[in-house]
């Protein structure tokens, strides 16, 4: 039996994350009439998801509200907040030998999509590869700018007036895989860092994986487009001695 579902305006931001509506304007979207067969229901997207801290459970609480099959979620320590948000929803907790690295035995057999959500461990392409479609990640950048850790501080330092978010394939070079999707937001005069993460880039986020993560869900494919390497920077953790050179071209010309 097909049901038809009639479609409607909703407002975004404020499904991922109300309290910021106030904060940072959000977009109304028109949803279009679906038709849904109750008869044949769709297979699980099934995710193992990597990551730690305030993002990686808010990542964990998006893709519960998605009604994906999180096989595994991947930390670097035992006692992360992402580790005890996964132990409290009864999913599968791993924490990596090696923090820096993840390995292929680390993903869940028969993993769909590897999530990415503030892990600062390589993914190898073993891993990668044990994904029917890869892996996803955020990045705070309008990506190909801002390569790196500290992508959030280096727009401040940089004086840009537009911040953003992607995300993006996971690949053997650093945030350099091709694009899924991606957002913009104004930066406020004298606005730091973490208030520009607090205010529009962590919401953003959230916004955007679980549009992708619907996508994929859907169609069992990821949108992708390759990034411009001729409007590549490096964001490079900060250091007193820090020179203005650091964002440079990537990769380096000449």
């Amino acid at each position: 039996m097909a049901e038809q579902l009639t479609g409607g305006w909703i407002d975004a931001l404020a499904v991922v994350n109300a309290g910021s509506v106030t904060s940072w304007p959000s977009r109304r979207i028109r949803m279009p009439s679906v038709h849904i067969n109750d008869e044949s229901p769709a297979k699980p997207l099934r995710v193992t998801l990597i990551g730690s801290r305030y993002f990686g459970a808010a990542v964990l609480a998006v893709l519960q509200r998605e009604e994906v099959d999180i096989a595994r979620v991947v930390v670097p320590v035992a006692d992360d907040r992402l580790a005890a948000a996964a132990h409290t929803a009864g999913i599968e907790v791993v924490v990596l030998d090696t923090p820096k690295l993840v390995s292929a035995d680390a993903v869940a057999k028969g993993t769909d999509l590897i999530i990415a959500a503030h892990s600062h461990a390589r993914v190898s392409s073993e891993a990668l590869a044990r994904a029917t479609m890869g892996g996803i990640g955020f990045h705070p950048s309008l990506l190909p700018r801002h390569r790196g850790i500290a992508a959030v501080e280096w727009t401040i330092r940089s004086g840009d007036p537009i911040a953003g978010g992607s995300i993006y394939h996971l690949a053997e070079r650093m945030d350099a895989g091709a694009i899924a999707a991606q957002d913009w937001c104004f930066v406020r005069p004298g606005e730091t860092a973490r208030e520009l993460w607090e205010r529009a880039l962590a919401p953003m986020g959230l916004a955007l994986m679980a549009q992708v993560v619907r996508h994929a869900r859907k169609h069992r494919t990821l949108p992708a487009k390759p990034q411009d390497e001729q409007f590549a920077t490096t964001a490079p953790l900060f250091t007193d001695s820090a020179p203005a050179a650091a964002q440079r071209s990537w990769p380096p010309r000449g």
